[in-house]
């Protein structure tokens, strides 16, 4: 404890020592002080006791056989791990007790002033010594006697004060106990917190592999549907190519024969005509008959076979939502008969 800082805050040395030995339970000062380790605040023993059986409840005591037990410093609220000792093992601040001699010494020592002890309002000279029962109000023996408070029910002044104390430190214990509750409430709803961010992380993470590997099924399906048209396009093309060459080389015979029977035509001599001319004529006509080249069909170069409809698979996607967990159905289930109860 620094008691340099406080002894500098105030007018009084002594005062400012007496409040560094004020336990934060009970508000006295300390009894058999203890070291809360590790954050190094004192509490008196029985107080430290009385905050870990509020804190651990089910810890029946030194020859238990529970491994220990855990509550918070009122001071810091840093969490302590006590053995199966419980309070017991915890280490007495020898330094602290010390002080607390010799801040009695000193105050033993030093005459009494008036103004020390609260004095009656009434009777400036007589010291509140009783409590009124009935007002609920300290007063003075005077006025039990001849003043305001004659006809009230009194009890000594040291017994209420126990009586108000302990109800007080019994309070005090029941705010620590429901501060650690409190606390691990806290706690638990962070952890909460902490795993429904790790949790949505995971279901991202999730819902993008299944989108990805949605995706690469339909671009390899899209592949595989590209490379059917490639290959019908490829096949009628050649289909057409083969039929322009064979018309082109009909083309070129027809043309040679024409040239053929042109030059035959403007033969003048009767003789020499007739000798070339009736072959000539008889391959001409068969030229004209057969021979024959294949045709493509009205609409050959038509793709309109390979037309997709994906309307149902849009629809599809636009229906895609998340599956209803029947886990939370039941939560929520319960929650309902919980409430209803």
């Amino acid at each position: 404890m620094d008691f340099q800082a406080g002894i500098l805050q105030d007018g009084s040395p002594m005062e400012s020592l007496e409040k560094q030995l004020i336990c934060p339970i009970c508000l006295e000062m300390f009894t058999k002080p203890v070291v809360i380790l590790p954050c190094q605040h004192n509490l008196c023993r029985k107080c430290a006791n009385d905050v870990f059986q509020a804190a651990n409840p089910y810890w029946q005591g030194r020859s238990s056989v529970i491994s220990g037990g855990r509550f918070r410093c009122p001071s810091c609220r840093h969490e302590v791990l006590l053995d199966r000792h419980g309070v017991y093992g915890l280490q007495r601040n020898l330094l602290v007790e010390n002080i607390i001699d010799i801040y009695k010494q000193e105050c033993s020592s030093r005459p009494l002033k008036k103004g020390e002890h609260p004095m009656c309002k009434e009777h400036e000279d007589e010291r509140i010594n009783i409590y009124c029962v009935t007002c609920e109000v300290p007063t003075c023996s005077m006025c039990k006697v001849f003043g305001a408070h004659k006809d009230c029910e009194v009890a000594p002044l040291q017994t209420v004060f126990q009586g108000q104390k302990t109800e007080l430190n019994n309070c005090i214990s029941m705010l620590v106990a429901g501060n650690d509750r409190i606390q691990t409430i806290i706690s638990q709803l962070e952890d909460s917190c902490q795993s429904t961010e790790e949790n949505s992380e995971a279901a991202k993470r999730e819902l993008c592999a299944r989108f990805d590997a949605l995706a690469a099924l339909l671009e390899e399906k899209k592949a595989e549907l590209l490379q059917r048209i490639s290959q019908e396009q490829a096949d009628k093309t050649a289909f057409i190519q083969s039929l322009i060459c064979q018309y082109k080389e009909q083309l070129e015979k027809s043309s040679r024969l024409v040239e053929t029977a042109i030059q035959a035509a403007e033969e003048t001599g009767g003789a020499a005509f007739l000798m070339n001319a009736k072959q000539l004529i008889k391959t001409i006509v068969e030229a004209s008959k057969g021979g024959r080249l294949d045709k493509i069909e009205q609409g050959y170069e038509s793709m309109d076979a390979f037309s997709v409809s994906l309307e149902h698979l849009t629809e599809a996607v636009h229906a895609l939502d998340f599956d209803p967990a029947e886990d939370d159905e039941e939560y929520f289930d319960g929650e309902e008969e919980e409430v209803e109860e």
